[in-house]
């Protein structure tokens, strides 16, 4: 119903203004005097007071020694003169239309002048009620009493007309949309989903009406003055909405109305874009007002609004200068479920007095800190336990701490350039992350290599300290071998790198001679039932054999770089005789044994010639 009209009586029309008066043509002369606000009406006791009690005690009081116009004053009158010449109409029985931009004046002015049914069948009262209790089972013609409320307070609140209007809104936005049909547009006639064939009543003669979609009421409510919108959202609520449709909700009308949220860079495309109807542009002072507003809103459940909606919010907050409060409770649900964040919503722009960075590391530091204190999973190391073939390039197990690992990794690269970052702050980021949280630790190698070049007078012991934070074990092999030839690393940690990865090279040799033992040893001595599996055999044999020859190329360029690294240790050892013990921590001894790769090849070879 996009306009509900209500057509009372069929005099023609006898109201006409001028200038700042209104005059009744009835053919007799008026008697009676209305001022309201700067307007004049000028007309007749009767028809008037017959419809209200309250002017008909206003006319008796009135006391004149002369024979002058009874005046009356109603300044107050809800709706000052417009609503007045509505009512003025209705007791002089000419046309009257009532409409959803019109009927709460209308309502709050029948009860200020008390135009009861003791005055009257049909009195305006009864009839403004009937029209608003009509009105009220339909959307559109709701939203738009609902937004005239304001202008005729307290009245519309003591008559519970707003409570009803949000009561109404709230019931039809936590109804199941599948018992809706389509929507019928402003102009009263429908159309299919498709846009091709006209409603005839209420029938669609090609396709069945589709249900509604969850967020059909979103546009409209964002509509509402923030007052109306927070008691719709408090309704629904109430009502038992699902927290991710009233985050939807939050989110759509907080882009409506805070510009500075919309200029944000993550809501960038269509789907983010400014609603177009957005030109005016509030004080800063009015954002933050809004933007706390909003932030109370935000349902708290986990997971339930974005979190790259939570991260723009907090950034606009910092931007508006709103409450600590206000931002104390962003980053503690930002914390909360900090593992569905994006690295590019973390990367928040320092914006106070001491701009010592480029990025907020500080604030990234609490939310990290809340998130470590929220994150209660229990620990199972086998989750976490890699194996070379994760190593080599495989996946790993995904939990909310290790992606937040990954996250942490990908942000402290990405800060890392930054002269201006101190190497205590970067250690304090990397240190949250616990070490079973990174099956691999070449996200943190990265980071930290990224630091060192940026920072290259860091002392020997800064360097080590640095270091510290990722575990050589967990390097990947391709990661390793940049490492072993990156001249920013401590040698300590060169000779580490260097160590593991000739232990997990060995490790693997010794895994293949086995399995090719155990290849042997499976063979079935009668030649009948050999014969049946020896083409597979064969053929698996031959792929270790490859692949074992190329690992063995590794370890003969692990051994050369070990020999190289080890010239170069004895000579500090002349120096320093401390590196002694570094040494024998590690195995670098003057007759240590190495793996000979010509004495692996030949006992594979041996294994090949045996097999069938």
């Amino acid at each position: 119903m996009a306009s509900m009209i209500m057509k009372l009586g069929s005099k023609s029309e006898v109201f006409h203004r001028d200038g700042q008066t209104w005059l009744c043509s009835t053919g007799l002369p008026s008697d009676l005097v209305v001022e309201v606000g700067e307007m004049a009406f000028h007309l007749h006791k009767f028809p008037l007071l017959s419809r209200s009690q309250v002017i008909e005690n206003r006319i008796n009081d009135y006391s004149s020694e002369d024979d002058e116009k009874c005046v009356l004053q109603f300044h107050d009158l809800p709706g000052g003169a417009k609503t007045f010449l509505l009512v003025a109409k209705f007791c002089y029985g000419i046309r009257l239309e009532l409409t959803a931009l019109n009927i709460v004046g209308i309502r709050c002015a029948a009860e200020y002048l008390q135009m009861t049914e003791d005055r009257g069948d049909g009195n305006l009262i009864m009839l403004s009620e009937s029209f608003l209790n009509e009105m009220f089972g339909h959307w559109t013609d709701t939203i738009k009493a609902l937004e005239t409320c304001k202008e005729f307070l307290p009245y519309s609140e003591e008559l519970h007309i707003v409570s009803r209007c949000i009561d109404s809104l709230a019931m039809k936005a936590c109804a199941d949309t599948n018992l809706f049909s389509w929507p019928l547009p402003e102009n009263g006639i429908a159309q299919c989903p498709e846009g091709n064939h006209v409603l005839w009543n209420g029938i669609c003669s090609t396709a069945k009406p589709q249900p509604l979609s969850e967020d059909w009421w979103y546009e409209d409510a964002s509509l509402l003055r923030l007052s109306s919108y927070k008691r719709l959202i408090l309704a629904v609520e109430s009502r038992g909405m699902k927290p991710e449709r009233i985050a939807g909700s939050v989110v759509h009308y907080a882009k409506r109305h805070l510009p500075l949220l919309c200029r944000q860079p993550s809501f960038r495309g269509r789907n983010h874009a400014a609603p177009r109807s957005l030109v005016s542009h509030p004080s800063d002072a009015d954002q933050r007002n809004l933007l706390e507003e909003i932030v109370a809103l935000v349902p708290t459940q986990k997971g339930a609004t974005p979190t790259n909606f939570l991260l723009r919010l907090l950034r606009t907050s910092m931007v508006l200068q709103a409450r600590p409060s206000c931002q104390d409770k962003l980053e503690k649900q930002i914390g909360a479920q900090l593992d569905q964040a994006a690295l590019e919503d973390l990367l928040i722009p320092n914006i106070g007095y001491s701009m010592e960075t480029l990025y907020d590391i500080d604030c990234v530091q609490r939310i990290l800190d809340h998130f470590a204190h929220i994150d209660n999973e229990p620990l199972d190391p086998s989750n976490y336990i890699i194996d070379e073939g994760q190593l080599m390039g495989g996946s790993h197990p995904l939990t909310p701490m290790t992606m937040v690992a990954t996250l942490v990794d990908g942000y402290l690269a990405e800060v890392a350039p930054d002269v201006n970052l101190k190497l205590p702050k970067f250690q304090s980021l990397a240190a949250v992350i616990p070490d079973y949280a990174r099956p691999l630790n070449d996200g943190i190698y990265c980071a930290i290599d990224i630091y060192l070049k940026a920072h290259p007078w860091l002392t020997d012991s800064e360097r080590e300290q640095i270091c510290s934070l990722m575990n050589c074990q967990k390097l990947s092999l391709e990661a390793s071998t940049h490492a072993t030839q990156n001249e920013r690393l401590p040698l300590r940690v060169i000779v580490q790198v260097l160590f593991f990865e000739q232990l997990r090279l060995r490790t693997s040799i010794s895994g293949w001679l086995f399995v090719s033992d155990n290849l042997k040893n499976s063979q079935n001595p009668n030649g009948n039932l050999a014969n049946a599996g020896n083409n597979t055999r064969v053929g698996a044999v031959r792929d270790h054999l490859v692949e074992a020859d190329d690992i063995m190329e590794r370890v003969s360029e692990l051994e050369k770089e070990c020999l190289g690294m080890k010239e170069e240790l004895e000579k500090f050892v002349k120096a320093k005789r401390g590196w002694n013990l570094f040494l024998r921590k590690f195995g670098f001894r003057s007759k240590s044994k190495s793996i000979d790769p010509k004495t692996v090849k030949s006992c594979l070879l041996i294994q090949k010639n045996q097999s069938p």
